[in-house]
């Protein structure tokens, strides 16, 4: 997410263990991967346009903040870019440049804090997708947005889901973005890919957080927390 507006930016933050090096759990617990066949453009598109009760994971509802995060929380919105590939859909991410205040060399979704030119959360995703990545926003079809995830580090993060168009060459803000890669959304809405990490903390707190390892990239925390919510809303139940 971006970390512009300099009035607006807070203490930096950097987690005081290693999210890798923690114990973990595969976190299936008997669900079942998303049938393929479900993951079509025309598929999400029925599943996901429509008006619709999400299934929410309570671990994107965050209370427990960092020190020096309290207070109200700064509102932000991420664009979740489903690339329709030819060989199928693959989910467009980043990885932050490690200088950053905010979530320094974590995979995320493009996107950053609402500011005062974006009428709508939606606004604010294409918005920042388009800075951080070059993807121009005739590229983007929204399907729909995602109840507000809260994130330890204070933010309310509002998920806009969408389609994307291929015919685009990455461009990235090399300020802010390390590198953008994608990976498979079957691969992502598969619960055996998904794992429950529990990290105790130096002050005795305890933190969960999920992740889901793909090759040598550690998707977890806040980006990981929203694809869990997604393939939740996915889900066969």
């Amino acid at each position: 997410m971006s970390d512009s507006t300099p009035a607006r930016r807070r203490s930096i933050i950097r987690p005081n263990f290693d999210p890798k090096d923690q114990p973990w759990q595969v976190a299936d617990g008997g669900l079942l991967r998303v049938n393929p066949e479900l993951l079509t453009p025309d598929a999400l598109r029925g599943a996901l346009r429509p008006a619709r009760e999400w299934t929410l994971d309570p671990l994107g509802m965050e209370k427990d903040r960092y020190p020096g995060r309290e207070g109200p929380p700064v509102l932000a919105a991420v664009l979740i870019p489903m690339v329709m590939r030819p060989e199928g859909v693959r989910v467009m991410l980043t990885q932050r440049a490690a200088h950053l205040h905010d979530h320094a060399g974590q995979i995320s979704f493009p996107g950053g804090r609402v500011e005062l030119v974006d009428p709508t959360p939606v606004d604010t995703a294409l918005r920042e997708a388009q800075e951080e990545t070059g993807l121009p926003q005739d590229r983007v079809e929204v399907l729909n947005s995602m109840p507000e995830y809260l994130t330890s580090t204070g933010f309310s993060i509002t998920p806009v889901v969408s389609l994307v168009r291929p015919d685009f060459a990455p461009a990235p803000d090399v300020f802010e973005v390390a590198d953008i890669f994608e990976v498979p959304l079957d691969f992502l809405m598969d619960p055996s890919n998904h794992r429950l990490y529990e990290a105790r903390l130096p002050d005795g707190r305890v933190r969960r957080y999920y992740a889901i390892p793909w090759g040598e990239r550690f998707i977890w925390g806040a980006t990981a927390g929203m694809l869990r919510n997604l393939y939740k809303s996915l889900a066969p139940r």
